[in-house]
């Protein structure tokens, strides 16, 4: 994200530990801090939700973390394009929705984490139809929330 005066990037990956960044926080990264906490408190709550729904079994194709991986990625572009066509100004908005929500939303973490339990399995071709299903359906999901959203707002 390129920095404007009025609307400085924001970098969520905050190391207090280093005097740099710990000089950088300021009354005015708390709100930017809290929504990011919320919003990820909310898209972790349904990711949970949805594993717990729908549970992997050992060998299996992990399609929970699969649709929650892409679902994620398409909302991710559809987000983007509403931030930067339609909401501008909305300076919460991405820490909340886009950093916090869908960052806790989506789980890559766990989807390296399938692919090992699946190869553990005995089932290293599961495992590699995820590993390329996955990279190829959450790009192809980006570009997708991104063409709709902006064939949309036209």
């Amino acid at each position: 994200m390129v920095a404007v005066a009025e609307h400085p990037a924001v970098d969520p990956d905050v190391d207090f530990h280093d005097p740099r960044q710990r000089a950088e926080l300021t009354p005015h990264s708390w709100p930017v801090l809290a929504a990011i906490s919320a919003g990820g408190g909310l898209g972790g709550l349904a990711r949970y939700g949805l594993g717990e729904a729908f549970p992997w079994r050992p060998g299996a194709f992990p399609w929970s973390t699969f649709a929650v991986n892409v679902s994620g990625c398409l909302l991710i572009g559809a987000l983007m394009v509403l931030i930067t066509r339609r909401w501008p100004d909305a300076k919460l908005l991405r820490p909340f929705a886009g950093v916090g929500l869908l960052g806790g939303y989506t789980t890559f973490s766990t989807y390296v984490l399938d692919i090992r339990n699946t190869v553990a399995a005995g089932r290293p071709g599961v495992a590699l139809l995820y590993l390329g299903g996955t990279l190829v359906a959450a790009v192809t999901a980006v570009w997708a929330g991104m063409a709709i959203t902006g064939r949309l707002l036209r």
